[in-house]
């Protein structure tokens, strides 16, 4: 009897272990179909999986981002929406919600919608950068209070330094479109977004020496120091620029930059993009990641000619950038400052 009790028991514990592995099996196979852009298996076989796991906030959250993916954004809101309403409701439900009503349009449910998913989730850069591009949306430039909200939490989150470059490429600021675009292509390197800000990177650069004294027009009443200490350091490569910009001149430009840099306000300000150039150049590497930002966005046969020419460069710096993963610490956030 004992032995049938035992059998028994395995048994349930078994059939029960299958079923949540199946489940988990039939969720990836959705989120494979949903890749290739079949939305109708996909929401079959999640339903499939519902069935098993009823009301899992992750399939709910699959089923609702595949109705969007559909542009089916009635089905999307319907299922998604209670699911925010649920305590279990994670940063990936406030997000889809949040960006379905963004579709439809209807913006003052959509702000709710990150409002009360930064409140539940007050670190969550993503939320900050669609709660700013919805903001956007309406025209509000109070955007950017969002996004550079995103990056003080976040500050390994690649979209609000995109939306924030972009945002100050289009305004008088100088400084902090070049610093968070090149900070937005280490994280996000390979990307159609990399290439557009790479293009902003290179006519930041003509902006910034549009005159031959940095300083000159710098406004003191924004009493920013690390801003006041970048400008100061550009401008002693000033005189580079008097002929023209372009990525030669850049490289030498930025290298002196670098170095100046380190001797007057690294200690003061430590920086991990600075820090990083740094470390490409005592490894021989800051031509070739110069290259890889400049040339390729912008003299694109140049740029081919420079690989031909130094295929070791071009190779080892390639290598290392797609090995290594570039990190901001917390802290490191100096707009207010």
């Amino acid at each position: 009897m004992k032995k049938i009790t035992l059998l028994l028991v395995y048994s349930l514990f078994a059939i029960a272990a299958f079923a949540q592995h199946n489940a988990d099996t039939l969720q990836q196979t959705g989120r494979d179909y949903m890749r290739k852009g079949d939305w109708g298996n996909a929401i079959m076989v999640f339903n499939r999986a519902l069935q098993q796991k009823p009301n899992d906030i992750s399939l709910l959250n699959d089923i609702a981002y595949t109705y969007f993916l559909q542009r089916d954004f009635a089905k999307a809101l319907e299922t998604i929406k209670p699911v925010v309403e649920r305590d279990g409701a994670d940063v990936q439900s406030f997000q889809i919600a949040g960006t379905a009503y963004r579709a439809i349009e209807e913006l003052k449910e959509g702000a709710r919608i990150y409002t009360r998913g930064l409140k539940k989730f007050p670190n969550s850069g993503v939320l900050y950068s669609e709660y700013g591009e919805l903001l956007w949306q309406k025209k509000d430039y109070a955007a950017i209070t969002q996004w550079e909200k995103g990056i003080s939490v976040d500050p390994n989150y690649a979209g609000n330094y995109y939306n924030a470059s972009r945002y100050y490429y289009f305004t008088t600021d100088k400084v902090w479109s070049l610093i968070y675009g090149e900070i937005f292509i280490n994280l996000e390197s390979y990307t159609i977004r990399t290439a557009e800000i790479k293009n902003i990177l290179y006519d930041g650069y003509k902006k910034l020496f549009a005159g031959s004294d940095l300083l000159k027009n710098y406004d003191n009443k924004k009493k920013n120091a690390f801003e006041k200490a970048f400008l100061t350091s550009m401008n002693s490569q000033s005189p580079l620029a008097a002929t023209g910009i372009d990525p030669g001149k850049l490289m030498a430009i930025r290298t002196g930059f670098i170095k100046h840099w380190f001797e007057t306000n690294a200690t003061r300000f430590p920086f991990r993009l600075f820090g990083y150039h740094k470390q490409l150049l005592e490894l021989n590497m800051y031509e070739a990641y110069n290259q890889w930002i400049f040339g390729a966005a912008i003299q694109a046969d140049d740029y081919q000619t420079w690989i031909e020419n130094n295929p070791d460069a071009y190779n080892t710096f390639n290598n290392f950038q797609r090995g290594r993963v570039f990190k901001l610490p917390k802290g490191e956030y100096y707009q207010n400052r």
